[in-house]
């Protein structure tokens, strides 16, 4: 697996894949094994968001991109920089993995992300992998793992921009140099984003206040990666993403916060024998909230994450690769009221082998963690692949999972339950991938069983472990050029239930809808470019004891671009087009229609 080793070698900081994008090769991904592989190598289920699909929808936040990727499904609590969640293959929204430039993020109080205040601008591409991912990462990759890539740089010394303004007194701009030649790598680059919303809550009951006024965000953002090749086989690249700004929402406990999160993250790479390469990796990501209520200070609430690991990889032949490699995690929290606990460490080892003969590959891996609160805990994961013919390969794939519970799970002084048991879980996967008539294609059936599922209930909403629950799923999706036109579908179907003994035993999980799916069309035609986007997802229900049930909804967006020179281009969205009224949380109003215009400076290389 020589080959590997030098992809490896190239891709560890994921340099730019435009040129291979040119030549139609797949493009490489580095989150399924924590090693390089094209995409059809990979034995995962795995989306690549680039920085031109991001462009191409024009989304105006994190969440867009990520809405309609097969077998997710997104909750918000009413539009802009508002509570976010992201539920992967039916699972918990703490049951996913992010990281971002290798840094795995995420508060150590609720264990979730701010996917809201995480700025799209910045983003280069995204990793989304489907599956049990927690003999690579530990606790949490029980759904999957998505990994966000912050813009790299190299080339041409570049400058970029875009200024634009949408409903609801929306305006963006941001501006960015990019740079470094062919060794090395530089972007440097700042954005803002700022609307006055709508009305986030449509109900005193759901929110405790009636505050029907509108409720703004602002968002200022700074990103910064350098980096550069050393010699023939190392590689250093750093990085760091900072964001802050203020959330206003409705509550009669708080209704506003000042925030703060940061990713700061550096790796280096090198090969002290030609089969041999290290990586040596580390970061910290801080999550800082200041709350208020009508302008009042009510409270503070900061955690911190470091990150440190070692990886070995060895190439044992052309088609062998073995890892071997050491996690260490440490996470803290200091706020304003008291945790009985404020800091615990994990530390793992892990291995994975990887290997094809002939039409086979095959993938196996294990990791041990240590826990500082819960002990040990060993997770595996198998994965064998066949390739009937260069365009049709059979998938299969079975791993375990876990989940420790989080600081607010166990320590938080009114709701927190110190007897919690960390979540299990078993997943199993059969999926079938090809090319034909052009198009591109891909079908898989899975089955995640999850014990000790942590989940709470009106009113007290003290965290307890039920035995267990269940979920069956189908993803499909299919791309293919007609004509001019690029056309790509999805679409997901759920079965999840609650299997535990008692009133609960067959209820569905929450805010997670059984059926969802999307269809994007695109043409470009001279210097005009068209498209539009049709998502749709089935009924949930926002509680545990399903006796709050969300209708299901399907919204359209239209979307146009137009060149009017090589480095200028104008872009026009109409989202929502029907004005399609809609929750994805009880009471927490969606957007209706709503509009954006932006100009932006992108010059080409030359």
């Amino acid at each position: 697996m020589n080959k590997h080793l030098w992809v490896a070698a190239i891709a560890v900081v994921l340099p730019s894949i435009a040129s291979a994008q040119e030549v139609n090769l797949p493009p490489i991904v580095v989150t399924a094994s924590r090693t390089a592989q094209t995409v059809d190598e990979t034995l995962a289920a795995v989306t690549v968001i680039t920085r031109e699909d991001i462009e191409r929808q024009q989304a105006q936040t994190v969440t867009e991109v990520l809405r309609g990727t097969p077998g997710l499904t997104i909750s918000n609590s009413g539009g802009a920089g508002k509570q976010s969640s992201v539920f992967l293959r039916g699972t918990k929204s703490d049951h996913v993995v992010v990281l971002v430039d290798g840094v795995k993020i995420g508060s150590a109080t609720v264990a979730g992300i701010s996917w809201q205040d995480l700025p799209v601008e910045q983003i280069e591409r995204i990793e989304v992998v489907r599956g049990p991912r927690s003999s690579l990462y530990g606790s949490e990759a029980i759904g999957g793992v998505i990994q966000i890539f912050t813009r790299r740089g190299g080339g041409e010394t570049r400058v970029y921009g875009s200024v634009g303004a949408g409903s609801n007194d929306t305006y963006q701009s941001q501006v960015g140099i990019s740079g470094g030649g062919e060794r090395r790598w530089l972007n440097l680059g700042v954005s803002h984003h700022t609307t006055a919303g709508f009305n986030a809550c449509n109900a005193s009951a759901g929110c405790g206040a009636v505050e029907p006024d509108d409720d703004g965000y602002r968002n200022t953002a700074a990103q910064l990666r350098v980096g550069g090749r050393i010699g023939k086989t190392g590689e250093l690249d750093l990085s760091a993403l900072r964001a802050w700004g203020h959330t206003e929402f409705d509550g009669s406990w708080e209704n506003s916060n000042d925030f703060v999160e940061q990713v700061i993250g550096g790796r280096f790479a090198f090969a002290p024998l030609a089969p041999w390469r290290v990586t040596l990796a580390a970061g910290n990501n801080r999550s800082e909230r200041d709350y208020f209520l009508d302008g009042d200070f009510t409270r503070y609430l900061d955690t911190s994450r470091d990150v440190a690991s070692l990886q070995n990889d060895f190439s044992l032949s052309d088609h062998q690769l073995l890892t071997l490699g050491a996690d260490y995690q440490r996470d803290k929290v200091d706020a304003t009221y008291a945790y009985s606990v404020r800091s615990r460490d994990n530390r793992a080892l892990f291995t994975q082998y990887q290997a094809t003969f002939g039409k086979h590959s095959i993938l196996l891996a294990g990791r041990h963690d240590d826990n500082e609160q819960f002990g040990e805990h060993d997770t595996g994961n198998i994965a064998w692949a066949y390739a009937f013919t260069p365009d049709l390969r059979l998938l299969t794939s079975a791993g375990t999972a876990f989940k420790a519970p989080t600081f607010d799970d166990l320590y938080d002084s009114w709701l927190g339950n110190p007897d919690l048991q960390p979540e299990r879980a078993r997943s199993a996967e059969v999926g079938l991938q090809g090319r034909h008539w052009k198009a591109d294609w891909a079908v898989s059936i899975f089955r995640t069983e999850i014990d000790d599922l942590i989940v709470s209930n009106p009113p007290a909403y003290v965290p307890y472990n039920i035995e267990q629950a269940r979920i069956d799923g189908l993803e499909a999706r299919l791309s293919r050029q007609i004509l001019s036109w690029t056309v790509a579908a999805n679409l997901t179907l759920l079965d999840h239930e609650n299997r535990s003994a008692g009133d609960s035993k067959g209820k569905q999980l929450p805010r997670r809808a059984r059926q969802s799916g999307r269809v994007d069309i695109d043409r470009s035609f001279g210097a005009f470019s068209f498209g539009g986007s049709v998502f749709a997802e089935g009924s949930r229900y926002d509680d545990a004891a399903n006796t709050l049930k969300l209708g299901g909804y399907g919204i359209a967006d239209l979307r146009l671009g137009y060149a009017f020179s090589k480095d200028w281009r104008v872009q026009a969205e109409l989202s929502n087009v029907f004005d399609k009224e809609y929750e994805t949380v009880a009471f927490y109003n969606q957007p209706g229609r709503v509009w954006f215009i932006g100009l932006h400076y992108a010059p080409t290389a030359r």
